[in-house]
Formats: structure tokens, C-alpha cells, sequence
């Protein structure tokens, strides 16, 4: 497996240059720097090196339990001995308090190093965020500390085997039981839905309260944690780990839950409205996945092609394959999909935390989950060719990245859904706000887009109305992230002086600028 280099310097440089986070008024760049820098020579030293060993060794059900591959628990008990589950959780539950941004840097070089491991720990951020959202006081003081502190992880419980992205099959049921609730019911492809690194789970389940022909109106979310209140297992049972093509060492489980005790999260009848509140926060993670794994294909490309000698130069010594054109084209490709995925994550993940632009981050979150997840898979693809037969092997790690990046187009919502969400909700929500954000957006970024911001302007009006707005969903998404990327990247070129390599980021912008589509 070749060694992980974490990608420190672009992510500061998206951060403080593009994404311009020293807007936000508890940023601290002095601080940012350091816990980047610091999580990054732990993850390069530490979760790196079980990713291989984890993807050969995966996981293992026994006796109902699950086993998570040889060196996990030990890695992830020093992950939160650290603090790193608490880093965007409040200082007065135990956390660091350090924001979404630093969180958004810390996972990317997370995934980077072990997608795996980062999935399963990755929840417990989108849990906090929940509970603080939705949760009572009581929930608040009796969940989050131990998420935080990194003693309980968490998942999130929708799916089930005739209820994939249709939530309103949902039929897991929840009855009163006194002042609690029970739950009975399935739920499949449930990432850590068991592992033996916390002795505590805590299942956050969409749960049907009301009559099936409710709808997602009778659905409600329950927090159900795998150990009772009085110390024995809640009636939540691991019945099958799937196989997967990828993260071979993150646990996809199908859990059965038989009467097990839970209590209800918010208003009954309002699950859905607090899932997606997690699931966005999950997208936006799924998009830094997708970034993570195209910078690992660059990364991997850059480090093959400059070592492997082929072909004879002009003066007849024998060159690295990286001065070929069409080998160079690939890793420029992989570079600049992983820079300017990076940069429209920032973009949005700045704009949220400001809280002055809902309808620009609500219309950008389906773009950047799309966006990236397909630059994750095409940058893996195109190191798999630029190392030829032996990024085939399994040896140099460009086939695991390809296996763990396919995912990414399909969990939290399939890519198909991403983009018949912004070809219908996203354009005519709050009366289009978003689309007139989006436009705006580009031309600020980039006067050279104002025709086809204008363009776009008008496609997205006639979509909006359209009866078939879904049949042309696809090609107006194409349409829509060719369009942010330009964007993204005229705002990377923009403070590119302020880069390690400013060469190299002018270079790849004008190659950008040049293109038509995004690839």
C-alpha cells in the first residue's frame, strides 16, 4: 500500500482562501492550522496503516456481535482519548467546540486514511448536531457527553428492505409504552450498526407512529440505545453483515429490533423533518469523502508516474512516465477535481455556519453530495489508468480506493435523487431563492460566467415549471456542477497566490477554464 500524505496545506488554502472562513467570528486560523496539521500526522501515523490490513481482514459476526478487523479498537480508543469525536460538539458537553470547517478538514483527512473507520465513527458529529437541534434537555445531557467523549457512537436508522428512498413504506413500528416507545421492525445497510470499539450504540430510528396510509406524516425518530437503562442489551439484534464491494472494514449491518425500549426525539409525527437534518450534515460528509478519495488518486498517480521510468527523452535517458502528455492530462484531472470538490464543500460549509445564506447552502448541499461523489469515482478510475496493470493490484492501493469511493454516489441519497432534487424542490423553493443564489454565486465568482449564469437563469425557470422536470434532471445537474466547478475554480485562481504552489493551482485553473464540461 503506498503511504497516505494527508493534503494539509490545499485544505487550509480551500479554508482560509476560497472558502474564506476568517469571516466566521469564533475562527481561530492559528488554531485551525494546528488541529489540521495535528489530526493529520495522526491519521498518517496511526488510522492510515490499518486501512489495507482492515479491507483484507474485514469484518466478522460472532455470536451475534460484531468484530471489527485486528488494531481498530485500540486506534479509535486513542482517537477519543484525543477529543477528535468531540471537536465540533459544545465546550458544555465535553467537546472541543471548534465548529463544522475544522470538522470538515479533520474528516477529509479522515476518509483519506480509512474510509472504513471513518464511517462508522463519522455519525456520532451528525448525532450531536441532531440532538442539539431537536433534542429536550434532558436527551441533550444524557447523549451528547458520551458521543463527544467518544465512550458511544451512533447510527442512523432508516432503510429497510421494501423502504429504500421511499421513507413513506417505512413499516417499523413504534407503540407507547408508558412514558417510553418500542420499536419492532427492520432496518438494513445500517453502517456500525454493532462494533466492538464502544460498549454503547446509540440508534437513532425512523419509526412509524402513525396508520401506513399516513405517509411520512406518521413517521418520528427515536433515539434507542443498544444497552438499557438498567445495564442489559436493548432488544437489538445483528442478524447479517453484508458483503460489500468497498469499506470491507466498516460494518453494514441488518438490524431487528423486537420490542426494544426508545424515546422519542421531537415532535411525534416530525422524524422525518429531524432525520434530514442529519442527512444533510451526512451529505456534505459524503461529499469530503468523494473529495478525500480523489485526492488520494492524485496523490497515488503523482507518487506512481513520477518514479516509473518509460520511454527515452531527447537525450536518450529514460524519462518518468509523468512527462508523458496523456499520463500528465489524468493527474491534472484527478488534482483538479479533488481542488475545486474541495472548494465548493468549503463554499457551502462556510456559508452555513454564517447562517445569512439558508437558500444558497440548501440549493448547493444536493450539488456538492453530486459533484463530488462523482469526482471521487472518475479521479480513482483515472489513477487505476495511470498506473496501468499495477494499479489493477491490490500492492498500491488504487484499487481500494476505487472500491471505497463507489459508495459515495449511492448512501445518503442516490446521486439520481441529488439531481431530482435541484430539478424540482431546489428550484422552487421560498420561490426560487436558491437558483437565484446559485446564479449569483457564479457571477460573483467569476464575470466571465455572467452569459451563462443568465442561461442558466432561464433553463432553471423552464425546469421549474416543467411537467417533466424529472426526465431532464440528469442533464440539468450535469449543467449545474459543470457551472459550480468554473466557479469554484476562478475563486481557487483568485487567491491562488496564497498557495504552497501557486504555479500549479494557475496552471490547473486555466486547463479548467479551458474545458466545456467538468470532464
Amino acid at each position: 500500500m503506498t503511504t497516505f500524505h494527508a493534503p494539509t496545506d490545499d485544505i487550509l488554502f480551500s479554508l482560509r482562501h476560497v472558502a474564506r472562513a476568517d469571516r466566521l467570528p469564533d475562527w481561530d486560523d492559528a488554531l485551525a492550522g494546528e488541529i489540521t496539521s495535528h489530526f493529520a500526522a495522526f491519521a498518517e501515523g496511526r488510522i492510515a496503516p490499518l486501512d489495507a490490513p482492515g479491507d483484507a481482514q474485514g469484518c466478522r459476526l460472532e455470536n451475534g456481535r460484531v468484530r471489527m478487523p485486528d488494531g481498530f479498537a485500540e486506534v479509535y480508543a486513542e482517537l477519543s482519548a484525543g477529543g477528535w469525536q468531540g471537536i465540533a460538539a459544545p465546550e458544555a458537553f465535553g467537546g472541543m467546540g471548534l465548529g463544522g470547517p475544522v470538522l470538515a478538514a479533520v474528516s477529509e483527512i479522515f476518509t483519506g486514511a480509512n474510509h472504513s473507520l471513518q464511517m462508522v465513527t463519522s455519525l456520532a458529529h451528525g448525532a450531536i448536531s441532531l440532538l442539539l437541534r431537536f433534542g429536550s434537555e434532558p436527551q441533550k445531557q444524557a447523549y451528547i457527553p458520551p458521543l463527544a467523549s467518544g465512550a458511544w457512537l451512533s447510527t442512523m436508522c432508516l432503510t429497510e428492505p421494501c423502504a429504500g428512498s421511499d421513507l413513506s413504506a417505512i413499516r417499523t413500528k413504534a407503540t407507547r409504552d408508558g412514558a417510553r416507545w418500542r420499536l419492532t421492525g427492520e432496518k438494513i445497510f445500517i453502517s456500525g450498526g454493532d462494533q466492538d470499539m464502544t460498549d454503547n450504540i446509540l440508534h437513532l430510528v425512523l419509526a412509524r407512529t402513525g396508520a401506513p396510509e399516513d405517509g411520512i406524516r406518521g413517521l418520528s425518530l427515536f433515539a434507542c440505545p443498544a444497552i438499557a437503562e438498567d445495564g442489559s442489551r436493548n432488544a437489538v439484534t445483528v442478524t447479517r453483515i453484508e458483503e460489500k464491494l468497498g469499506l470491507h472494514a466498516s460494518p453494514t449491518c441488518q438490524l431487528a429490533f423486537d420490542g426494544a425500549q426508545a424515546e422519542l426525539v421531537g415532535a411525534e409525527g416530525a422524524g422525518l423533518a429531524a432525520m434530514f437534518a442529519m442527512m444533510n450534515h451526512a451529505r456534505l460528509d459524503v461529499g469530503l469523502q468523494g473529495v478525500a478519495h480523489a485526492a488520494r488518486a492524485a496523490d497515488l498517480a503523482k507518487t506512481y508516474a513520477a518514479e516509473r521510468k518509460q520511454s527515452r527523452g531527447g537525450d536518450g535517458a529514460a524519462v518518468s512516465i509523468d512527462r508523458h502528455p496523456d499520463v500528465a492530462r489524468m493527474i491534472d484531472a484527478c488534482d483538479a477535481l479533488a481542488l475545486g470538490g474541495r472548494a465548493l464543500c468549503h463554499i457551502t460549509l462556510v456559508a452555513q455556519e454564517l447562517g445569512t445564506e439558508p437558500d444558497f447552502v440548501a440549493f448547493m448541499t444536493p450539488v456538492c453530495k453530486y459533484f463530488c461523489s462523482e469526482a471521487g469515482s472518475r479521479a480513482a478510475d483515472l489513477a487505476i489508468q495511470v498506473m496501468g496493470g499495477y494499479g489493477y493490484l491490490r500492492e498500491y492501493g488504487a484499487e481500494q480506493n476505487w472500491r471505497d469511493s463507489r459508495i459515495c454516489a449511492i448512501y445518503e441519497g442516490t446521486n439520481g435523487i441529488q439531481a431530482r432534487t435541484t430539478a424540482t424542490r431546489s428550484l422552487t423553493r421560498n420561490d426560487g431563492a436558491g437558483a437565484q443564489a446559485f446564479a449569483a454565486f457564479l457571477r460573483e465568482s467569476d464575470p466571465s460566467l455572467a452569459e451563462a449564469a443568465a442561461q442558466w437563469e432561464a433553463e432553471a425557470k423552464r425546469i421549474a415549471s416543467s411537467a417533466q422536470a424529472g426526465e431532464e434532471a440528469h442533464s440539468f445537474m450535469e449543467a449545474t456542477c459543470a457551472l459550480a466547478y468554473r466557479a469554484a475554480w476562478a475563486r481557487i485562481a483568485a487567491g491562488g497566490d496564497h498557495a504552497s504552489d501557486p504555479a500549479r493551482l494557475q496552471r490547473l485553473a486555466g486547463k479548467v477554464k479551458a474545458q466545456r464540461a467538468v470532464w
